[in-house]
């Protein structure tokens, strides 16, 4: 697996490659941080949070669980790393982009695949 470091820095990379507009008033950034957190939603407790656009007192933000992807990816080359990573962002992102817009559509998603997951 890849380094925390390591990890940050693709991150880095991959957030210079897009739109600097897609980044408009994500003003607690992109943070990648160091544990791994289990969906809340799960009460087994197999599945893992990557990632997760937040939205509160704190401003607007995404943070990135480095343990997560360490127990999903953990023998991932840097280059599906590099790709996972990117899909993860451009996600949350997305989320950041309808909450300025006032939509939810893949809030909703997220939940209808998270209970079709869950159900199966």
């Amino acid at each position: 697996m890849m380094t925390i470091e390591e990890v940050n820095k693709l991150l880095d990379e991959i957030a210079a490659e897009l739109p600097e507009e897609i980044f408009r008033e994500l003003n607690g950034g992109v943070n990648l941080l160091p544990e791994a957190k289990r969906n809340d939603a799960d009460s087994d407790g197999r599945l893992f949070t990557l990632g997760e656009y937040r939205h509160d007192q704190m401003g607007r933000y995404i943070a990135i669980y480095y343990g997560s992807l360490c127990a999903v990816y953990r023998d991932a080359s840097h280059k599906k790393m590099r790709r996972y990573l990117r899909d993860l962002l451009t996600h949350e992102l997305t989320h950041h982009l309808e909450s300025l817009a006032g939509e939810r559509d893949l809030e909703i998603e997220d939940e209808v695949e998270l209970d079709r997951y869950l159900n199966r």
